[in-house]
């Protein structure tokens, strides 16, 4: 069993505990909705694990509130409130309710909120934000490591486009060729590569990038 199906299953079993019976059937198709979207299960099976409220509840919708360089601030909206999820292909930390409208000042600097008076004022209406896209039909996401149209991917993530030779930057033989080796053993390697990545000039994310397979997550290593 595949890590996003145990993921799933888990989900299921744990919405037998949390959710009403008489919303199982709409808290089971949102599931389905995100079942390729790694991040959105992660939220899934965090709330369905820790319950905020410690009582049944169900997972409506989720919001985007926002984003940047592959990590999210996405909204879980449920029956009883709406609560904030800080999460990338690192993890996820739970923030709070938003109708408490607090977020620390570091993350409100990196989302690009102006003051915390303004991020307060914006929570007031969930309908602030967009509702959350699968990344399998986001096309302004890389499905691999979830960089936006115009970001830069992680390093390693297998839909980067090689600035040298444009093949897939995880299997052209272009970083042995400009480091000299022939294979990339070190955690050095890895830093004199990516800094000639930058002074080629790194090719961003596009939407005409996007491949065919599913999301593999990020990570993947160079050999």
């Amino acid at each position: 069993m595949d890590e996003l199906q145990e993921k799933r299953r888990r989900i299921r079993d744990l919405m037998q505990y949390a959710v009403p019976d008489d919303q199982k059937a709409q808290a089971h198709d949102l599931m389905v909705i995100f079942r390729e979207d790694r991040l959105a299960l992660d939220v899934l099976d965090e709330f369905y694990r820790c319950l905020p409220e410690a009582q049944d509840d169900w997972i409506k919708e989720l919001r985007l509130v926002g984003r940047k360089a592959g990590i999210f601030l996405l909204a879980a909206v449920t029956s009883l409130d709406a609560y904030l999820y800080l999460i990338s292909s690192e993890g996820i930390e739970f923030h709070g309710s938003m109708q408490e409208g607090y977020l620390d000042k570091e993350l409100l600097r990196f989302f690009d909120f102006s003051s915390a008076e303004q991020f307060c004022e914006q929570v007031k209406k969930i309908e602030n934000f967009p509702v959350y896209e699968p990344v399998q039909v986001d096309f302004d996401t890389c499905p691999a490591c979830h960089a936006a149209t115009g970001e830069e991917h992680e390093l390693g993530c297998p839909v980067e486009v090689c600035p040298w030779c444009g093949g897939q930057l995880i299997h052209c033989e272009c970083r042995f060729a400009r480091l000299d080796v022939e294979e990339l053993t070190t955690d050095q390697d890895l830093v004199r590569f990516e800094e000639l990545l930058q002074q080629k000039g790194r090719l961003v994310y596009t939407p005409e990038q996007r491949p065919d397979f599913a999301d593999e997550g990020p990570g993947v290593e160079f050999q």
